[in-house]
This record gives C-alpha cells, sequence and structure tokens, in this order.
C-alpha cells in the first residue's frame, strides 16, 4: 500500500527552491543504522568499523539511549534535534547551536507527540525524556556523536553530498525540475500540466493521499549519505517543504578495470571514474593532497578525457565523448 503526495511547484519556486548539507542530519542519520532502527546496506563496512565507538557511548552516556528510543519510522520524530540546514557549508556548531536554542516547553511538546500511540519507553529512559534539561542532555549526546563517530570522516561525506549539489543543482537551473528529480528516487517523479508543475512523491504505508503548494517559497533538497534509501518528505510547519534523498555515488564505488588502470595509471582511471566533481572533491574523495589531485586532472584534460565547467567559484569536471568511452569499458 502506498499513498501519494503531490506538491505544486510555480516558476517561482524553481528560483526559490535550494540545496543544503546537514552534519547534524548525518549524525542522527548514523545513529539510526548504529543502534539497529536502519538496515546498514552498503554502510556495513562503516558501521562495523564504527560500532566499538558507538557501544561506548552508549554506556557512557545513558541519553543516548533516550535519544535512540525517540526513533520512530513511518511517522513523527521530533522536530528540534534536526533543524532544518541553511547551506551546504553550515558548521555542526551552527546547527547544535539551534538544537540547544530550543524552548524546553517546544521540546515536551515534540517528544510528547514523538511517543503518542506507542508503548513508553522504560522508565530510566522515560526519567530522562521528562528531566528539564532535556534540550542540553540531547545536545550534549549529539556533539559527543558527531565528533566521535562522523566528524573523522566528515571530508569524505561532504564531497560526496557537495558533488551531488553541484551536478543536481546545475540540472535544475539548466533544465528545469524533471531533470532535477531524474533518478533521485523511483518513488519521485515530475508531472506538468502546461502551468504547474507537479513533484509527486510515493510514500510506503496506509494513508490518504495529500496536496500541497509551494507557493513561491521553493522546496528544500537535501542530499544523505546515511539516510534510508528511499526519500523522506518534510511537510512540518517546523520545517520549509522539503525532501531528504539518497545522494548519487553511495550505493555502488565504481572500480577502474585492468586495462583501464594500466592505460592511465590506476588513480587517473579512478579519477576518471568518479567524475563529475571538483579538484577538491576528488581530492576528499581520494584522500589525496590537492596538489596531486590536481596534477592528474590537469593530464586527464590534456588527454583530452576530463573537461572543466565553473560552478560559482569552484571549476566542476567531466568526462568528454572520449572519455566516456574509455569510462564505459573501464
Amino acid at each position: 500500500m502506498a499513498r501519494l503526495i503531490r506538491i505544486e511547484v510555480s516558476p517561482q519556486d524553481v528560483v526559490a527552491s535550494r540545496f543544503a548539507i546537514s552534519p547534524l542530519i548525518e549524525t542522527l542519520h548514523a545513529l539510526w543504522i548504529l543502534s539497529g532502527n536502519q538496515q546498514a546496506g552498503v554502510h556495513r563496512p562503516w558501521a562495523d568499523r564504527r560500532r566499538e565507538q558507538y557501544g561506548r557511548l552508549v554506556r557512557e552516556m545513558p541519553g543516548l539511549a533516550a535519544l535512540v528510543a525517540l526513533f520512530r519510522r513511518g511517522d513523527y520524530n521530533a522536530d528540534f534535534i534536526a533543524p532544518p540546514p541553511t547551506g551546504v557549508n553550515v558548521a555542526f556548531g551552527d546547527e547544535l547551536a539551534a538544537v540547544r536554542a530550543t524552548p524546553l516547553a517546544q521540546a515536551r511538546d515534540e517528544i510528547a507527540r514523538n511517543l503518542r500511540g506507542r508503548r513508553p519507553p522504560p522508565p530510566d529512559l522515560m526519567a530522562i525524556l521528562d528531566r528539564p534539561d532535556v534540550v542540553e542532555v540531547f545536545a550534549h549526546v549529539l556533539d559527543a556523536a558527531w565528533k566521535e563517530i562522523i566528524q573523522p570522516d566528515w571530508s569524505r561525506f561532504h564531497a560526496i553530498l557537495e558533488r551531488d549539489v553541484v551536478q543536481r543543482a546545475g540540472r535544475l537551473a539548466t533544465y528545469g525540475w524533471a531533470a532535477a528529480l531524474d533518478d533521485l528516487s523511483p518513488r519521485v517523479g515530475w508531472r506538468s500540466d502546461g502551468r504547474f508543475g507537479h513533484v509527486e512523491v510515493r510514500m510506503a504505508g496506509p494513508g490518504d493521499d495529500e496536496r500541497h503548494r509551494l507557493g513561491g517559497r521553493g522546496l528544500l533538497l537535501v542530499p544523505s549519505v546515511f539516510g534510508p534509501s528511499e526519500v523522506g518528505v518534510y511537510l512540518e510547519d517546523a520545517w520549509p517543504y522539503a525532501i531528504v534523498y539518497p545522494a548519487r555515488g553511495i550505493a555502488v564505488e565504481q572500480r577502474p578495470s585492468t586495462g583501464l588502470a594500466k592505460l592511465i595509471g590506476k588513480t587517473r582511471a579512478t579519477i576518471l571514474l568518479r567524475t563529475p566533481a571538483t579538484t577538491t572533491q576528488l581530492a576528499a574523495l581520494l584522500e589525496l593532497s590537492i596538489g596531486g589531485t590536481g596534477d592528474h586532472v590537469a593530464a586527464l584534460r590534456e588527454a583530452g578525457l576530463i573537461t572543466g565547467t565553473r560552478v560559482g567559484r569552484s571549476v566542476l569536471y567531466h568526462r568528454t565523448p572520449l572519455g566516456d568511452a574509455l569510462a564505459g569499458g573501464g
């Protein structure tokens, strides 16, 4: 069973729509996986490496178990622990400050709504959720989870997310919604009636179909490394209308064939397969120096295998037809 969410989009919404990256949301999504509330899937090797740190945090910080007790699939989760991100390069500390600024009354209301209709957590966890400093307890837990679990790998995660944003935002600005939403998820599609378009999202589970209108406010699009394999839709007043979706490049890591690696070298072959991307993104993804990556990129450009397009302050490199031909066999 599935329900259809249809969001009406006007021409003004193209200009108002934006992309954002949230280190706080990635931290929460990682906790979903490590706590067993979400299958690890392609992240199994990463989860196995981080499980020891997670176990230690659970033992040392009872507030973490209380936070995990709120995780609820297919239903409401408290908004204050995941404020909407404001940009592509927002700092984790700024997001955490927004959490800490939550009034206690709001936190209590959202926790109560989060728990409504389900079996209450054990008394010791309920006692934490009822504490007058529950906001600070959760902020402290999230800060520790970020530093122990996500921050050591953040440069690589951010490169994956930023690469998705640059490519998809370019599609939206140049070709429109249909191109931007293409391959975002099998559950997401685009329909146009001539005057207005509609983003259509098919959500699993029971419920009535819904209709919403952006009305010039635009749509917030948030790629995620650790988020669910399907999309998440935010239609609450606490957030702008938003779609959280799996970033490109996390499901399958392409590896160059032996022949391609022998022809142009393993590192350059890998770079060829990882485009489109900027030099900075490639350096983070491959754990290379900026200078070394730049030398490889320059060699690939001279060989006519990639070309660059300026996007804001960065240059996005993508394959030429010759590069596509080599990558297709590699």
